[in-house]
């Protein structure tokens, strides 16, 4: 009822509130109240969200909560209103005791971003606490002869509550015989005495009854009481005497029980019974009993009880020395704890994250916590840390808070989950630590695309397969997770031959496995290749590529094929053996071939059936049919043998043929064999008509080839006619050898001829026809006439021309200036001039000779006119060697002493020559016009080796 009367005066008095503000790191800022004692549940503590300046949306989107770590919530936040609110009935004296000032310390906890505030509430005092004494009562034995001025020590009354609503003095009434006395004590308190003022006299009063009231300072005044009786002695009039006004002890915290800390001692003046003195405690301190003994006897002070320097760090122990007289005196005994390294840190998980993303920034916070340690000075000093192995770090926000956060790049693949450990110690000697882990998982990124196994993969597929056949399986894996890990298969668009690659082949997006979507025939195509792209699921997803080459193997599905000797079965072919063949002689050979590979298409021979196997044998390997013995005169003419060729496939694949032969010297003795035998209907129904129809094919050929040639002769004799006749006027552009002339003077070359060159592969083979002389026909490109006919006698190639004159020793080469291969010299009879050629050239020269000529004409017969005989002034006297396109300088022409140059002063003076030559012929022509219009005939041609060895036949014949 008390209490309910100062509750209600101090909601009354205005709350005294201030704010200050920290700069922490992750303390964002501080806030201190003050409120009385024993205010109502759901009273106002204040507006938390108004003096932190922070908004009501911010609280509920932040959940904010309250944080008190172990200690009882007495607050509680009401994050609608964003104030505080009394939750539980606040005692400062069972919260604090004598502590002042007393107050709450907790944290209120924000999220998304993390806040931490720390709410400091300071607890007022109320007088809600009366003084009262530790005894109801009090007896003395006072000897009558005690004089004025004896002094006996009272209880003294303890009072919970502090301040002014704390003790404050004590009434003695009655006072006839005693007063009360008020000692004031170095440590603040008071001692109580009753001190006797007056003498007291046993035979009028033995009994006396005070009353010792304590009073506090509160409003209203609250007091407790003593009862004092008195008892009066007679004789002892010396009163005991310690020796120290005050004695100190310093006890270890945890320091075993019985162990002695201190011993009081007293003297009295008195004799015997009267001086014996008895010590003993008064209940100044609450708990002190339990804790300490004090022996009565010898004032020896024990620990009785377990000494905790964090729960109090000061005794107080009042204690009393009294004879036996009743007389006493009074002192104090101060006990010091000392602390002991005895607590470990204390770790508070304030937040904390499940799991953070992989890609996650550094510094990112995962975890808050306060540690605590309740050690004084370097025993209470902690420090924390984390295990090394992990890519993390922690960091101090203020004395108790510490921050978990990141310290690297993380890595799901490299690792999902970290255990971290997290290790605060003091700085006690020996150290002590406390340690938590935390697990944190790390979420999946696509951060990593599909890798397959190879950079390419090679399958091996028989062909003939059946469609939808699994081939092989590509498999690529993701290091990343769940869906981000999810592999699909994707064939990629790509053609074979021309085909796209998905008619030949198909990919499981799931399993990779390839199927065969056609059947593969391995004579077709052997092996083809394509991309198989493999993509996660991520977003955006990730890919990569490998290349698959499909290798199709070969079966034995082709049997052999026999291309000879041909089979039909209406007509009779048979091989020969003449009856004088010695053993061994080759009678036919049979050839198969199997459009298989590899071991099924060796093919091997055997003889199956003959009409006498004693005759023929067949080679394993060739299939060459040969006599094993000498034929004799009973071995029949007609021979039949079955030929089995066989594969090496499993299972093995064959073919038949048929092999007639005929041992006989002559055709007929065959056909009449052959003939004869009219129960085989195979050899015997259309013989004839085949040898007849072969007979006419080979005549009919021989015909038309011979028809071909004398068409051919004769047209080029009817040509070569025409061009006589036609005196040179034919458009036809003849050929000149470019820079080349009879310059000699020695009339081996009297005229410029041309020449048909016949080239064949085989040079000895090759031949060069005279065609006409230069003088005959030289035709501009407009149609007339520039160079005169030369008389018909000239034409003639009587014995004179044929026969080879005396070279012109101008007109020599060397033997280094020979033509031939990179100017090799040719052989002695060559060097004569005897030869066709000093070296007979290769027939790459001839060709490239050739070209060069045709070449030259073609530029040549563009550029005709009277004054240079057709030839541009490409090819004038002062056209260099370096013009020449030649690839010979120097050229021998086949059967003349003649060389032809490319020197040019050898062809000015040819030039002269051949203008001189040219006058005189058309001076001739002039005078003989009838041999000038005569029709003259071609020219012979030289003879040449393949002609001699003609003309040779033909005399012998």
């Amino acid at each position: 009822m008390v209490k309910g009367k100062m509750s209600d005066r101090t909601m009354t008095r205005q709350v005294l509130l201030f704010i200050s503000v920290l700069s922490l790191s992750s303390v964002h800022g501080q806030v201190s109240y003050s409120i009385p004692e024993e205010m109502a549940k759901g009273s106002l503590v204040g507006n938390i969200a108004q003096d932190l300046g922070l908004d009501i949306k911010r609280l509920k989107s932040g959940k904010a909560r309250i944080y008190t770590g172990d200690s009882a919530e007495y607050i509680e936040l009401n994050k609608e209103r964003g104030v505080l609110l009394i939750k539980e009935r606040i005692d400062r004296e069972a919260l604090c005791g004598q502590t002042t000032p007393c107050a709450l310390d907790f944290q209120m906890i924000l999220e998304n971003p993390m806040e931490l505030y720390t709410i400091t509430i300071e607890i007022t005092d109320i007088n809600d606490n009366a003084p009262s004494f530790g005894k109801s009562e009090m007896k003395f034995e006072i000897s009558e002869i005690a004089g004025t001025g004896a002094r006996f020590m009272l209880e003294r009354a303890v009072d919970s509550d502090v301040g002014v609503n704390g003790l404050q003095t004590y009434a003695l009434k009655p006072t006839d015989h005693f007063k009360l006395q008020l000692k004031n004590q170095p440590d603040g308190s008071k001692k109580v005495e009753m001190v006797l003022h007056k003498p007291i006299d046993r035979e009028e009063q033995d009994n006396m009854k005070l009353v010792l009231t304590a009073m506090d300072g509160g409003e209203p005044q609250m007091t407790g009481t003593l009862q004092i009786h008195v008892t009066v002695q007679d004789a002892n009039d010396n009163a005991p005497v310690f020796t120290q006004e005050i004695y100190k002890a310093t006890v270890v915290e945890n320091s075993p029980k019985g162990a002695v800390l201190t011993t009081v001692s007293a003297s009295d003046a008195d004799r015997w019974s009267n001086s014996l003195v008895t010590y003993s405690t008064s209940s100044g301190t609450a708990g002190v009993s339990d804790l300490f003994e004090l022996d009565r006897d010898s004032g020896e002070l024990k620990l009785i009880g377990h000494i905790d320097y964090e729960k109090q760090k000061h005794y107080q122990i009042f204690i009393e020395a009294k004879d036996q007289g009743g007389l006493s005196d009074s002192s104090k005994i101060i006990i010091d704890v000392s602390d002991m390294n005895d607590n470990s840190p204390v770790i508070n998980l304030i937040s904390k994250s499940g799991s953070i993303p992989e890609d996650s920034r550094p510094n990112t916070v995962i975890a808050m916590m306060s540690v605590n340690d309740p050690d004084s000075e370097s025993n209470g000093k902690v420090h924390c840390g984390i295990n090394a192995d992990v890519p993390f770090t922690i960091k101090s926000t203020s004395n108790t808070f510490y921050s978990l956060v990141t310290d690297s790049d993380l890595d799901r693949e490299r690792d999902s989950e970290y255990n971290i450990s997290v290790t605060c110690s003091d700085e006690g000697v020996p150290s002590l630590s406390s340690s938590v882990t935390l697990t944190l998982q790390i979420s999946d990124v696509n951060d990593n695309a599909p890798v397959f196994e190879r950079s390419s993969y090679e399958a091996y597929i028989i062909e003939n397969n059946t469609p939808g056949l699994s081939i092989f399986t590509v498999e690529a894996r993701d290091a990343d997770w769940n869906q981000n890990a999810r592999v699909s298969y994707i064939l990629e668009d790509s053609s074979v031959n021309g085909v796209p690659v998905s008619s030949y082949v198909s990919v499981s997006a799931d399993s990779g496995v390839i199927h065969a979507v056609r059947s593969f025939d391995y004579e077709q195509i052997k092996d083809f290749q394509f991309r198989v792209k493999a993509q996660d699921g991520g977003s955006p997803p990730l890919s990569s590529n490998v290349t698959v080459k499909i290798m199709i193997q070969d079966q034995n599905d082709n049997a052999p094929q026999v291309l000879y000797p041909v089979q039909t079965s209406s007509s009779l072919v048979a091989e020969m053996v003449p009856r004088s063949a010695d053993v061994g002689y080759l009678v036919t050979k049979v050839v198969a071939v199997d459009v298989d590979s590899g071991q099924n298409a060796w093919l091997s021979y055997k003889l199956q059936k003959a009409t006498d196997r004693a005759l023929f044998e067949v080679g394993l390997q060739n299939g060459e049919i040969r006599t094993i013995r000498q034929v004799i005169d009973k071995d029949a003419v007609k021979q039949r043998l079955t030929v089995v060729v066989e594969d090496n496939g499993q299972p093995s694949r064959s073919a038949t043929v048929n092999v007639n032969v005929a041992v006989a010297d002559s055709f007929p003795e065959v056909l009449s064999e052959f003939t004869d035998f009219t129960h085989d209907r195979e050899y015997n129904d259309k013989l004839t008509f085949y040898l007849v129809l072969a007979l006419a094919v080979v005549s009919f050929f021989f015909i038309v080839s011979i028809i071909a040639i004398l068409s051919v002769k004769c047209y080029r004799w009817r040509r070569e006619r025409m061009f006589y006749k036609s005196n040179g006027n034919l458009p036809v552009i003849p050929y000149y050898p470019p820079l080349y002339a009879d310059v000699g003077g020695t009339g081996t070359l009297r005229h410029v001829y041309n020449y048909e060159v016949c080239g064949t592969t085989d040079s000895r083979k090759s031949d060069m026809k005279y065609v006409r002389p230069y003088s005959q026909s030289v035709i501009s490109l407009d149609g007339t006439q520039t160079l005169p006919h030369a008389p018909r006698d000239n034409l003639t190639n009587d014995d004179e021309d044929n026969q080879q004159k005396p070279p012109n020793a101008d007109w020599r080469f060397t033997q280094g200036q020979r033509p031939g291969p990179s100017g090799a010299g040719g052989p002695p009879e060559m060097a004569m001039g005897t030869g066709p050629w000093p070296n007979p050239p290769t027939e790459a020269e001839q060709l490239q000779a050739l070209m060069a000529a045709a070449n030259e004409v073609s530029e040549a017969t563009a550029t005709l006119g009277p004054g240079t005989m057709g030839l541009s002034t490409r090819y004038s006297p002062q056209f260099t060697l370096q013009h020449v396109p030649d690839y010979r300088q120097n050229v021998y022409i086949p059967g003349s002493t003649a060389t032809l140059t490319s020197n040019p002063q050898q062809q000015q003076q040819q030039q002269m020559l051949m203008q001189q030559q040219m006058a005189a012929q058309h001076q001739a022509l002039q005078a003989q016009p009838s041999e000038a219009a005569a029709q003259p005939e071609p020219p012979k041609p030289a003879q040449t080796p393949a002609s001699k060895k003609k003309s040779t036949k033909k005399e012998k014949k």
